[in-house]
């Protein structure tokens, strides 16, 4: 059985991680660490495995797939070089900084053969596996994510930091194109937004209304939907959830069931037998490239917005 040998760029909060799960996975190997933080990448080494590498190049000779958790703004750059050197990536979210960038990222995992996964993570948590099974044609969908602030990715506002994770749940749910939107969003710490809210019309009449904040004293990660014959309630960072559904002249209350995990390792575990298999993932840079550019338009829409009131 073919061991994939496993590297990681970007070893910081979120990068850790995977370098921790990478060296715990079957079927994997922790080969290198790559960061600009020579002593972080030294520590990440020294912990969970793998040689420290001090170019893309020397990086790319060692690995056959690999995490890039690097700041967003380099994820075109360093994916264009591994893509194009025939490494299978898991790219964190989001996948670019532009459309375009995420569309000519995807464009090459395809050209080279290569497995292009992208970080939204949720994809893999349980609880939105479980609300799957029960889920038929959802009319109205309420989202919420609130988080402390985090003293990261503050180079980008909330709609790409937090709510690009459920854009993007949102988009496969429902399944039709979108119609308009209508967001709201303040600064309160950062340049970008802090704080937003959308409401998004889609194409089959269904309604989407997604709240996000990283000003908050408390983690929430909520998603409500409303369909024909059911009320769904799931708690992403629980991991349970419950549904309401008629019967007969009375609303019952069902407990929907969720076989709890740890999110982060079933995706790197996917990405992993993805790459062994040349097989499909389950959020592909196509995907991803919509969720981005659903997010940039949201934000796009915020900054005009904002910018019209300051007139």
């Amino acid at each position: 059985m073919k061991i994939i040998k496993a590297g990681v760029i970007g070893v910081g909060h979120i990068g850790i991680n995977h370098a921790r799960i990478y060296s715990e996975l079957p079927n994997c190997e922790l080969v290198a660490i790559l960061d600009a933080n020579k002593q972080a990448a030294q520590k990440a080494a020294a912990k969970y495995g793998g040689v420290v590498c001090h170019s893309l190049e020397e990086f790319s000779e060692l690995v056959d797939a690999a995490t890039v958790a690097t700041p967003t703004e380099s994820h075109f750059e360093v994916g264009s070089f591994l893509l194009q050197r025939e490494k299978h990536l898991l790219i964190e979210k989001p996948l670019a900084d532009t459309t375009e960038g995420a569309q000519q990222l995807a464009a090459l995992a395809h050209k080279h053969h290569c497995v292009l996964q992208v970080g939204h993570v949720e994809r893999f948590n349980p609880a939105l596996e479980a609300l799957e099974k029960q889920l038929k044609n959802p009319r109205f969908l309420e989202v919420t994510r609130l988080s402390p602030y985090p003293n990261r990715s503050i180079d980008i506002g909330v709609v790409l930091d937090l709510m690009i994770h459920d854009l993007e749940i949102v988009l496969h749910l429902v399944r039709s194109p979108v119609k308009s939107i209508d967001p709201v969003g303040i600064a309160v710490l950062s340049r970008g937004e802090d704080i937003a809210n959308v409401r998004i019309h889609f194409e089959n009449g269904c309604v989407a209304n997604l709240t996000a904040s990283r000003i908050s004293r408390d983690k929430v990660r909520k998603i409500r939907i409303f369909q024909e014959d059911a009320y769904l309630s799931l708690n992403y960072q629980k991991q349970n959830g419950y549904m309401l559904r008629m019967n007969g002249k009375e609303i019952k209350k069902h407990r929907v069931h969720v076989i709890k995990g740890e999110p982060l390792q079933r995706e790197l575990a996917a990405f992993v037998d993805c790459a062994r298999m040349g097989s499909q993932p389950r959020v592909n840079g196509y995907e991803a490239a919509a969720a981005l550019d659903l997010a940039l338009k949201i934000t796009r829409k915020i900054e005009e917005t904002n910018r019209a009131q300051q007139k």
